[in-house]
C-alpha cells in the first residue's frame, strides 16, 4: 500500500506494550524450562538413591564359633634332663622344644631314639635318655630303675615291697633317676644294699 504523506507506515510502528509482552513471555518460558530441568534432576536423584546397592550387616561370631584350640599345652618331660617334670610350651611345639623347656638333656644323653621333630599334644609324657623295653629288664638282665614295676624291683636282692614303693616314689617325685648313684638318696638303701643293687640296675 502506498504511504500517505504525513501518516506513519503501520508496519514500521512498534508498540511499547507489544515489546514488553514479548519480553515477559520469553522470560516466563526460560523460567518454566529452568523449573522443569530442576524437577527432572531431582527426580533422577531420587531414583538413583533408591536404586543404590545395600550392604547387609555381618553378624559378629557367636561365642560357640570361637576356636577352642589352646595356645599353650602342658607335657611331662622325664628322664635325663636338667629339670624333669611338667613344662608349658606353645601349642604346635615339638619334642625338641619340650626338652629345651626342661633345661635340655644331661651330658652324654642319647637322643637318637627320640623323634625330636614330632609335634606334641597336651598331656603327653616324653622320656629322655631312658630305654623303654616291654618290661623293667634292660639289656644284660639289669633292671631299669625308671621303668621297672614294683614286682620287678622286689625281685632285686635286699628290696622288699616297702623299699620298692620308696624307689617308685622317689622316681615319680624327681622325674626319674639320672644315675644309679641316686639310689643312695632313697630312704632304706645303705652302702651294703647299694653294693648289691649297683651291678643289677641301670637307668
Amino acid at each position: 500500500m502506498p504511504s500517505v504523506p504525513g501518516v506513519p507506515n503501520h508496519r514500521e510502528v512498534t508498540s511499547p506494550l507489544a515489546t514488553l509482552l514479548r519480553f515477559e513471555l520469553g522470560a516466563t518460558a526460560v523460567r518454566a524450562l529452568a523449573v522443569v530441568a530442576v524437577l527432572v534432576a531431582l527426580g533422577a536423584g531420587v531414583v538413583a538413591w533408591r536404586s543404590r546397592p545395600t550392604v547387609d550387616p555381618v553378624a559378629p561370631p557367636t561365642a560357640g564359633a570361637v576356636s577352642a584350640t589352646p595356645d599353650v599345652i602342658v607335657v611331662a618331660v622325664m628322664g635325663r634332663v636338667q629339670r624333669p617334670g611338667l613344662v608349658e610350651i606353645p601349642a604346635g611345639s615339638r619334642v625338641a622344644d619340650a626338652i629345651a623347656a626342661a633345661g635340655g638333656p644331661l651330658p652324654e644323653t642319647d637322643l637318637s631314639t627320640l623323634n625330636l621333630a614330632r609335634k606334641l599334644v597336651d598331656g603327653e609324657m616324653i622320656t629322655v635318655g631312658v630305654p623303654e623295653p616291654s618290661s623293667g629288664a634292660a639289656a644284660g638282665g639289669r633292671v631299669n630303675l625308671n621303668t621297672a614295676t614294683a614286682a620287678e624291683l622286689e625281685a632285686l636282692p635286699g628290696v622288699g615291697p616297702v623299699l620298692a614303693q620308696r624307689i617308685i616314689a622317689y622316681r615319680e617325685e624327681h622325674g626319674g633317676f639320672r644315675s644309679v648313684d641316686e639310689l643312695r638318696e632313697v630312704s632304706g638303701i645303705g652302702d651294703a644294699t647299694f653294693a648289691e643293687l649297683e651291678p643289677r640296675v641301670t637307668v
